[in-house]
């Protein structure tokens, strides 16, 4: 028997076995809605990682708004490519979404330079005319998130949800708190830990839920 034949399984069967290996394995989580939960599960499938439950948060809300976001075709807005290509293009499909990224565009290399900043910064600011009613999905740079709560606080742009998963030791926890202050619904994962696979795996949770296609 090879490998193949002895351990794998086609993806419906993963993807359904690893949800219930995820749910008895997460700790008790007090407070959380059924949507939120699922929301966490899918977030702990992608890490493989338990533990990282304990670290995610929600605004009042957030899942809620998030999914009306979806039914109203609002964009998705990524800081970087690793976020837009994991969310799954079947789901975008079927709800009518388009993503967004400018990372590695020419304009915002120009703008990097003209700002004296990174590219992470310059990418969010060209996406300002996406912005408004957008899910904006933050799963790569701290300095993108801070770029967009600039942006929010400034009257600049208006994001329905805010997924701000960034990753890293510096400026990382901070970017979060930041979050947590601003007048934004959002979906986060505190401190250093997130990532792009975090953040995908949100907006995979919540297309599922506008599809009504998942029983939280």
């Amino acid at each position: 028997m090879s490998l193949v034949e002895k351990y794998a399984l086609l993806p419906d069967e993963i993807d359904r076995r690893s949800i219930e290996v995820v749910e008895s394995s997460l700790p008790l989580l007090e407070g959380l809605t059924p949507e939120e939960r699922y929301v966490v599960c899918r977030i702990v499938r992608a890490e493989g990682d338990p533990e990282i439950s304990k670290s995610v948060g929600f605004s009042p809300g957030a899942v809620g708004i998030g999914v009306a976001a979806i039914n109203a075709k609002a964009a998705i807005v990524t800081d970087v490519r690793m976020v837009e290509v994991g969310i799954s293009k079947a789901l975008l499909s079927r709800c009518g979404i388009k993503t967004y990224c400018q990372i590695d565009t020419p304009n915002t290399a120009e703008r990097a330079k003209l700002d004296s900043t990174t590219r992470s910064v310059a990418a969010i600011r060209e996406l300002k005319p996406q912005l408004d009613g957008a899910i904006a999905v933050i799963g790569n740079a701290p300095t993108a998130l801070l770029a967009l709560l600039d942006m929010i606080k400034e009257g600049q742009s208006a994001p329905a949800l805010v997924i701000g998963m960034p990753v890293g030791f510096i400026a990382c926890p901070e970017s979060k708190a930041e979050l947590a202050k601003v007048d934004v619904p959002y979906i986060s994962v505190w401190e250093k830990r997130g990532g792009s696979s975090a953040a995908a795996a949100t907006v995979n949770a919540l297309l599922g839920l506008a599809l009504q296609e998942v029983t939280p």
